[in-house]
């Protein structure tokens, strides 16, 4: 072996190398399964002196090592000289551009929000689909074919007895006939209605539905669970009310107030001088709805709750107009960062 001479012809082929086909060329013919090297160390099974198989095994690693820091200078050089070639005509002392930083959607900020509280509260989430069955929409809900209130739930029809769905109350029905009590669920997601678009309407908006079903549930668990939920959102010192109302599908039935936000209760413009905030709707589940999906009523009760997303994220960074959810303007979103 004349270590010189192979140390010769390695700077010699590395000079001429001027891209990385001719790199990779130069790595095989040295260091490579039949490379010149690799064939030094094959042959040292031949060398039966100790001393002189010591000797060439050093020589041999000193030639390893020095391919590897040719090939490694000139990966280098090539790459620099690919950098220079593509920065030529660019002015490199001109500032840069600036990276803006993302954020999540007002929308879902408090939909997470709202999901992390009740998951505190040992809730699951539930998901169903956008497009529902009549069924599960309105039957199983205890809406009658002629009920008045379905004009409140006028939605995007299809055939075969499938529309948009009004409201996220299906997936109450979806999981109470696949699931048996006891149950805590909430189930957010995007819903639909023929609304005209204005500052407190879309024909597209976000609802979470809540419900819990199990052996003697009684309307105080409904207010202690919705009252915890709107300290968390709005903060403790804020009160709750509970006002009658009527849905079809719970009885009792209650409109949920929190004290106005802006004014804390003394009267303002926002809260039409009332000094409360409407929030959501709730109520214990009617025992019919519990009978449709396979529950015996006599033996477990539930509640049930729903809010709009946008109402509360109008309220909580007060927002004066729904369409400015959805408008998608960058000087409006930048304030959630």
């Amino acid at each position: 072996m004349d270590k010189s001479s192979i140390e010769n012809s390695m700077k010699q082929d590395i000079s001429a190398v001027n891209d990385a086909a001719g790199l990779s060329v130069f790595k095989a013919k040295y260091n490579g399964k039949k490379g010149i090297i690799t064939e030094l160390f094959s042959g040292m099974k031949d060398i039966t002196d100790k001393e002189e198989k010591k000797q060439a095994g050093l020589a041999i690693n000193e030639l390893k090592n020095m391919c590897e820091a040719l090939a490694a200078e000139k990966e280098k050089q090539l790459l620099d000289s690919k950098k220079a070639e593509g920065l030529k005509g660019v002015d490199v002392t001109l500032p840069a551009y600036g990276v803006e930083k993302g954020a999540l959607h007002p929308l879902t900020l408090v939909t997470e929000e709202i999901n992390s509280i009740f998951l505190r509260m040992g809730f699951s989430i539930e998901e169903g689909p956008e497009i529902e069955s009549e069924a599960n929409n309105f039957t199983a809900l205890n809406f009658p074919a002629d009920h008045p209130a379905l004009d409140m739930h006028d939605t995007f029809y299809m055939e075969n007895g499938y529309l948009l769905r009004t409201h996220t109350s299906p997936v109450q029905v979806r999981a109470m006939k696949k699931h048996k009590p006891p149950l805590k669920i909430i189930a957010p997601g995007r819903v639909y209605r023929r609304d005209a678009v204005d500052a407190s309407h879309s024909s597209v908006f976000h609802q979470v539905e809540g419900f819990m079903v199990d052996e003697n549930i009684h309307f105080t668990d409904l207010k202690g669970v919705l009252d915890l939920f709107l300290k968390e959102t709005f903060g403790n010192s804020l009160k709750t009310r509970f006002r009658p109302s009527f849905f079809p599908f719970t009885e009792p039935s209650a409109e949920v107030d929190v004290q106005c936000v802006n004014c804390m209760g003394k009267g303002c413009p926002a809260c039409k001088q009332s000094g409360w905030l409407e929030i959501m709707g709730a109520g214990m589940i009617h025992p019919n709805v519990l009978s449709n999906v396979g529950i015996d009523p006599e033996k477990y009760t539930g509640f049930a709750f729903g809010m709009g997303v946008e109402r509360i994220a109008m309220l909580k960074y007060q927002i004066d107009d729904m369409r400015l959810l959805f408008e998608n303007d960058v000087r409006f979103l930048k304030q959630f960062r």
